[in-house]
């Protein structure tokens, strides 16, 4: 029964796309269910679909499906402002006066006195803090994976308080600092595991259209059919030259463990679940690409979070510079 309900859901998908009952019962005699989520896998690395998708949703910030607080912090007008996911759309809810590293530009290295430009999740709550801090911390996820990917190092980039009993410069060592009753009132707004931190000298140049959104998507859904059906070639394609994973492991050292992978030709299972596709602050065509995946082949299981940077090049088409 569960596999007839399966076959049923899947040609009214098909069918609801492109295919006719004809053309697709025909697949499905001669070919089997296989076959047909083969079909319905390729539909998804189309960019009508996507188009069609995402028409009608808010990307103000990009494609968004786990993230229901953003915080933006803008450097140059040192202002942290938040917002908050609402009836599907990002309403701006309040903008906080804020206290930026001392020296401008992006962070580069332990001590350098920088705020970091790039997209930060909040790692934890800090509750109880040093009074010089505030009533409370944030912690940020600095260095990222794109951080690293530049060999940027530091730690300790948090969003807190002002001191509650000591004197303080207007700056600090690199930290993004509020008043306390504005650091209170954000604590009551926004969840850690569902907030996110874009740093930005100008935050309003990070702007996307649908038409590459929707490219983006296809193009990562293409990725994935190409990991799904061994093809070697096209999987491999998708990495740029200068690709360094998390771990140090050149685009060269790669290419080698991919194909001795894909030689298996293993049947696998693939799916991703809460994409997020923002445009990284500062650059041009570059995008950090997150989601769940959930993965499992005969040799091996994995289920949880992987981070793609990504750059569009002339023809729009997307390279993995790093990946986790």
């Amino acid at each position: 029964m569960r596999m007839l309900n399966k076959v049923i859901i899947l040609l009214y998908l098909t069918l609801s796309i492109s295919a006719s009952a004809s053309e697709l019962l025909t697949n499905y005699r001669f070919n089997g269910l296989n076959n047909i989520e083969k079909q319905l896998d390729m539909e998804l690395t189309k960019v009508q679909y996507w188009k069609e998708y995402i028409k009608d949703l808010d990307t103000s910030f990009g494609y968004l499906e786990s993230n229901n607080a953003i915080l933006t912090c803008d450097k140059d007008k040192s202002i942290l402002s938040l917002y908050k996911k609402n009836n599907n759309k990002y309403k701006f809810v309040k903008t906080y006066n804020a206290f930026t590293g001392k020296i401008k530009g992006d962070k580069q290295k332990e001590g350098d006195l920088k705020t970091p430009n790039g997209i930060y999740k909040l790692t934890k709550k800090l509750s109880k803090v040093d009074s010089f801090y505030g009533p409370l911390a944030y912690v940020t996820s600095y260095p990222n994976i794109y951080d690293k990917y530049h060999n940027k190092n530091g730690s300790g980039i948090w969003i807190h308080g002002l001191p509650i009993e000591q004197e303080r410069d207007d700056f600090t060592k690199g930290c993004i600092a509020i008043n306390n009753k504005n650091i209170e009132c954000l604590d009551k707004n926004i969840n850690v595991d569902s907030t996110i931190v874009i740093i930005n000298k100008k935050i309003n140049e990070n702007k996307v259209s649908k038409d590459k959104l929707s490219s983006l998507l296809a193009q990562l859904y293409m990725w994935r059919y190409s990991w799904l059906y061994n093809d070697t070639n096209v999987y491999l394609n998708f990495y740029s030259k200068s690709f360094i994973r998390y771990d140090k492991m050149n685009y060269d050292k790669f290419k080698i463990y991919k194909t001795r992978i894909f030689k298996k030709m293993e049947k696998k299972k693939i799916i991703f679940k809460d994409i997020n596709i923002i445009p990284y602050p500062n650059q041009t065509d570059l995008y950090q690409i997150t989601f769940k995946e959930y993965y499992k082949s005969r040799s091996f299981v994995f289920e949880g979070e992987k981070i793609l940077i990504v750059r569009l090049n002339k023809d729009n088409n997307f390279k993995i510079l790093t990946e986790k």
